[in-house]
């Protein structure tokens, strides 16, 4: 192990606390356990966590498992905590309040300590609340890489499909930044919030008669640009309502297309996966996720940026349990952040 600087206070540990999925399974039943604090090497902080984002890809993984994943499995992507050991050196050091988005094949976050590479992680301003940045990296991550595939720009027409979640809320923001018309679909009860946020038209993505009216307030010439949060037929219906040669980024596994609409509308259809920055082994999109996390932090704390609600999660298994199934039930707006000390 390099030479490293430790704070003194917690170089006691030697075992910690983990919420571990033991395999996958359909209730998404999970186990506290102990287990030793990990090992750092090279360029690695060893974080003391302190809150952890819940996304519906944990939830969804929960249910499935992943073919990287060796069990039992430490859950969470989304981390907050304090650098407690650092190479000597090394930028951030130790006592930095740091936020990241862990690599999807490696164990997760939802435990009392983390290692993670010095690159990956964004310093946070002190304005800024550690459970609110918690909230940050998928979501936000997520809605600046689809926007700049969609190369938003001012006066494009964008739908986002899906605006009261959480990648949702944060994209219109953004996208109302770059100038962009927004229209976007939500359930009646979100239609305040996302207006609240800068939709400049909403929908109710439960009428059924939601293109017809989307024609009437668009006009004919269709989309320059989607968000698709939603997946499946919506994916389909989305590209009937773009113009010829329009964008679309994808935030779910493509369904099977029709070939008539693909040939009708030819779109440009990119993939959003913030998973592909570490499975790819790609150190300039590991680093450039850092970029996007200092972003993030920087309209929080000019106040450029709302986060969506906070719901807490305790630090046990049945809690998280519980708010993991919270996330596929449907009708979540807020963020839940596990609060780990």
């Amino acid at each position: 192990m390099p030479d490293t600087d430790i704070l003194p206070n917690d170089i006691i540990a030697k075992t910690m606390q983990a919420i571990v999925l033991p395999c996958a399974n359909e209730q998404m039943q999970l186990e506290q356990v102990q287990l030793s604090v990990p090992q750092c090497c090279d360029n690695e902080l060893l974080v003391k966590i302190e809150y952890v984002g819940l996304n519906p890809l944990d939830a969804q993984y929960a249910k499935t498992g992943f073919c990287h994943w060796r069990y039992p499995h430490i859950l969470g992507l989304d981390a907050v905590g304090v650098v407690v050991n650092a190479p000597k050196g090394i930028y951030p050091n130790i006592g930095a309040r740091v936020m990241w988005h862990a690599s999807m094949g490696d164990q997760g976050v939802l435990s009392e300590y983390a290692k993670v590479p010095n690159y990956a992680v964004s310093v946070i301003p002190d304005s800024i609340n550690s459970a609110h940045a918690a909230a940050l990296p998928c979501p936000g991550m997520t809605a600046l890489i689809s926007l700049e595939k969609l190369q938003i720009t001012e006066g494009d027409t964008l739908l986002i499909d899906g605006g009261a979640g959480a990648v949702g809320q944060i994209a219109i923001q953004f996208a109302k930044q770059r100038g962009a018309d927004v229209f976007t679909t939500a359930a009646k009860r979100n239609h305040k919030l996302v207006r609240s946020l800068g939709a400049d038209v909403v929908f109710d993505y439960q009428d059924s008669n939601l293109c017809q009216k989307i024609r009437r307030e668009l006009g004919p010439q269709g989309f320059d640009a989607i968000l698709d949060a939603i997946g499946g037929d919506a994916t389909q219906r989305n590209i009937e309502l773009m113009r010829f040669c329009g964008r679309i980024a994808c935030l779910k596994p493509l369904p099977n297309f029709e070939q008539e609409l693909l040939f009708r509308k030819a779109p440009n259809i990119s993939i959003v996966s913030l998973a592909g920055a570490w499975l790819a082994n790609s150190l300039c999109a590991q680093q450039r996720m850092s970029f996007m996390s200092n972003l993030l932090l920087e309209n929080l704390a000019k106040g450029d940026l709302v986060v969506p609600d906070i719901s807490l999660v305790d630090f046990n298994a049945e809690q998280i349990s519980a708010a993991l199934n919270k996330q596929l039930a449907g009708g979540f707006t807020g963020k839940q952040v596990v609060k780990v000390s």
